[in-house]
């Protein structure tokens, strides 16, 4: 079985990141390829990086389909792009969030997701509702920039224990599930402190794609993920026209 992860933002250390604890929790026999997007922002935190991320993440999608993959998981905890990639590809892809919030629901009647800035939490809010998670979960912004979570001197794997162990105290959360793909790496050593479950949603897509795969599932081509109409496009999307229906 071939995954084929896709970083949306252009930052190859987040990929490396990702693909280390993809790899980590994979099946013998499960292959994970890491990929980074070569157009867009270099860290995604709110709409409109995430908007501008979603071209570089389908030409991905599409150069990759070469080298074959049995399922996709897109490594941001946006779900950037997921609705575009599910129309786009003919095998299933999976986002962090979605991935990680079912997670969570299998394992604590209440959980909290703890992630990055204000602006990603009110996305990653509406995400959590739109998955019917909503009575659940609830999300915590840390005051986090993303690319600081790869320095030491920021600060801030200091906020955000202190924001889970507010979501502990405060919330009633049973579980607390990590709200960015730069923070893939915490998730076992916050376990260990914290004697409740950590959720990563890298971890949660590959085992869920793995299972989709073995079940023999795939997206739904009928209605809202029907593939792309064959159309032009014009300018700069020019190369993104579907030449025929997609699947």
């Amino acid at each position: 079985m071939r995954i084929l992860l896709v970083n949306p933002n252009t930052t190859e250390t987040m990929t490396d990141k990702a693909a280390v604890a993809a790899r980590a929790v994979a099946a013998l026999g499960t292959d994970v390829i890491a990929a980074t997007s070569r157009m867009g922002p270099v860290s995604i935190e709110g709409h409109y990086d995430g908007a501008l991320a979603i071209p570089g993440l389908l030409a991905e999608l599409k150069e990759q389909k070469a080298g074959g993959y049995d399922a996709a998981i897109i490594a941001c905890f946006d779900d950037t792009g997921l609705d575009a990639a599910r129309s786009f590809s003919d095998v299933p892809v999976l986002g962090l969030c979605e991935s990680a919030v079912a997670t969570a629901g299998f394992l604590a009647q209440r959980f909290t997701v703890v992630t990055t800035l204000e602006r990603s939490r009110v996305l990653i809010d509406n995400l959590v509702q739109r998955y019917g998670m909503g009575g659940r979960a609830k999300v915590r912004a840390s005051d986090i920039p993303v690319l600081e979570l790869d320095d030491p001197a920021s600060g801030a794997i200091g906020k955000l224990r202190a924001e889970i162990e507010r979501a502990l105290a405060e919330d009633g959360a049973e579980a607390i599930v990590l709200g960015c793909a730069g923070m893939t790496d915490l998730a076992r050593e916050l376990q260990e402190i914290y004697g409740v479950p950590v959720v990563d949603g890298v971890a949660a897509a590959v085992k869920q794609a793995e299972a989709l795969v073995s079940l023999g599932l795939s997206t739904s081509k009928r209605g809202s993920y029907a593939s792309p109409l064959a159309k032009p496009f014009t300018g700069a999307m020019s190369a993104f026209a579907p030449i025929r229906a997609v699947g």
